[in-house]
């Protein structure tokens, strides 16, 4: 399909004006995705995770992973390159570029950041590695939709806070066979 001048000429000002906010997603999600784009290939979803050609699809990672014999050192250099691709006329990502222009420094900003790409992995078939804080990030959500103060429940809720405390995370990978082994 061949663009006009004016839709090359409207593609490149729809760029440049989420040019910020596609660096400060990267820069928000580090080595997490290898690069953040705008994509016109989304229509319904704010943004959706893409692997590159010879990385690995999701349902390849969740095969190697489940893997009981593999070597560790395997997944560092096979894991798939993901993109980030957003869709620029989707309500949620016009909202977060104008909170970011507005103010960067927004804790709310950078939960939604993590909120997405969580999401997106989940709809692209990857796994979560700490489904625990995307819960958390879920539940801080609902919270907020129902108007609860944080500091109003932690003053109700401090000696219950405790017994709430995630248990100690296992050493990564290990598995069962290497504690029988």
């Amino acid at each position: 399909m061949d663009l006009t001048d004016d839709e090359k000429k409207a593609k490149e000002e729809e760029k440049a004006s989420f040019e910020a906010l596609t660096k400060k997603i990267k820069e928000i999600l580090g080595d997490k995705v290898e690069k953040v784009t705008l994509s016109d290939r989304v229509v319904d979803s704010p943004c959706v995770l893409v692997t590159g050609e010879f990385g690995w699809s999701a349902n390849m990672e969740r095969i190697m992973k489940a893997q009981a014999l593999r070597d560790p050192s395997m997944s560092s250099f096979m894991v798939s390159k993901k993109t980030l691709e957003l869709n620029p006329k989707h309500p949620i990502i016009k909202e977060l570029r104008s909170r970011f222009e507005s103010k960067s420094s927004d804790k709310t900003v950078k939960d939604s950041v993590y909120l997405l790409y969580e999401t997106a992995l989940l709809t692209s078939g990857f796994s979560l590695n700490d489904p625990t804080i995307f819960a958390s990030r879920i539940h801080r959500l609902v919270k907020f939709g129902l108007s609860i103060n944080e500091e109003d429940e932690d003053a109700t809720t401090d000696s219950a806070a405790t017994d709430d405390a995630p248990p100690p995370l296992e050493e990564e990978g290990q598995t069962v066979m290497e504690e029988v082994d």
